[in-house]
């Protein structure tokens, strides 16, 4: 009897309508998964200590004119300037660099030489960093102190100064086993310590040490200097807005590089990215539109056989299994294609994030895939409800 059930209701289907139902929800589902698992891969782009897409910073400081130099004008920010610049609705956080009250020499040792330089030390807070902060720990009670150098530092020496001079280039990962033996001399006390540079900075271009260091160093070695900072990291949400550049000109603050503009591009892209995934969004939604609105056509087109069956005593479950059957293998077929399809672009832009973001590492295709599953099955239920009440309205058609 199911046999002949299903001989009756497949009789006449439309294979371009289910065909083109299939095409429809392939895509519309695809460009769902797609942008689940692009946004799982890119994630640490844009939320990494080291991602440029993190929201714009912008170094600041007090512009040096020829007048302010002869005049003895100060370069250091007032706490009424910080607290005035913090108020401000397009800061989102503002950070001091902290000044080290006490001089450096620093030695390093390499192969029988040695190589010796006076030096300085800075301190930012450490929501403002680029990198990778799991050693930047500091230890009052050991000798060693983690350090990042930027990372213009490491390239000046390996295409400027190693290749004029016949010495050989060196890496990060050298430069980051070479211990750097610190004499930390202030008015009131002399220190040694043994640094090492943990990473390197691509946004700020000065030497780093933990902001802890810093505090206690100056507290030891000077404490009857007061460490008040010439330079400002600001952190805003839209680089290009226009009342940036006003209150920059207007206080005759200058920015330190392209911070601004690199920040404004970045700002863009993500612009351009939430776009993209909202017009995904989209034609996703229009996508299982289209999939129901099939379905209520299909059923639409067999209502005169659904009635006759219900007549001669079918009930409204035997008469919707096989329409039921149907869209689970349709729903089905569109989830292994969409998975498939998902995967198939992945080999594609993989390789390039790899090449655009050095320490790219992909994410797992498990989440994905539960999306997937997730789908079929709200969109499966959603089938079930409305075949459901579609053939029990033909029948209420007779009560």
């Amino acid at each position: 009897m199911n046999r002949l059930l299903n001989r009756l209701l497949s009789r006449h289907l439309n294979v371009w309508q289910l065909a083109g139902f299939v095409l429809a929800n392939l895509f519309g589902l695809a460009i769902v998964l797609f942008a689940v698992q692009l946004y799982s891969d890119v994630r640490p782009i844009f939320t990494g200590s080291d991602s440029f897409m993190r929201p714009g910073h912008i170094v600041l400081t007090k512009r040096v004119s020829t007048v302010g130099t002869l005049t003895g004008a100060s370069t250091v920010f007032s706490e009424n300037e910080i607290d005035r610049l913090a108020k401000q609705p397009f800061v989102r956080a503002l950070g001091r660099y902290t000044p080290a009250q006490f001089g450096v020499f620093a030695t390093v040792g390499a192969g029988g030489m040695q190589f010796s330089t006076e030096m300085f030390f800075e301190a930012v807070p450490d929501e403002f960093l680029d990198v990778d902060l799991s050693q930047w720990q500091y230890d009052p009670d050991s000798y060693d102190v983690p350090i990042i150098l930027p990372r213009t530092y490491l390239n000046l020496y390996n295409f400027g100064f190693a290749s004029s001079q016949g010495l050989p280039t060196v890496s990060e990962g050298l430069v980051g086993k070479v211990a750097v033996n610190l004499r930390l001399s202030g008015t009131h006390d002399i220190v040694l310590k043994t640094g090492h540079v943990v990473a390197f900075s691509r946004r700020l271009n000065t030497i780093l040490v933990p902001q802890a260091f810093i505090d206690d160093m100056n507290q030891r070695l000077s404490p009857d200097r007061e460490a008040q900072p010439s330079r400002l990291i600001m952190q805003v949400e839209n680089p290009g807005d226009d009342r940036i550049a006003d209150y920059l000109s207007r206080y005759h603050y200058d920015t330190e590089a392209d911070d601004a503009d690199t920040a404004r591009m970045a700002s863009l892209l993500r612009l351009l990215i939430t776009g993209v995934l909202i017009v995904g969004l989209v034609i996703s939604a229009l996508a299982f539109y289209v999939l129901l609105l099939s379905i209520f056509l299909l059923l639409q087109k067999q209502t005169e056989k659904i009635d006759n069956l219900l007549l001669i005593g079918y009930s409204t479950s035997q008469v919707a299994r096989p329409f039921h059957l149907l869209t689970l293998l349709l729903n089905f077929l569109v989830l292994g294609g969409a998975l498939l399809l998902v995967l198939k672009a992945r080999t594609w832009y993989l390789p390039l994030m790899g090449n655009l973001y050095s320490q790219f590492e992909p994410s797992k295709f498990l989440p994905t895939l539960l999306v997937g599953v997730a789908v079929f099955v709200f969109v499966s239920i959603l089938n079930f409800v409305a075949i459901r009440r579609k053939v029990g309205s033909i029948w209420h058609i007779h009560e």
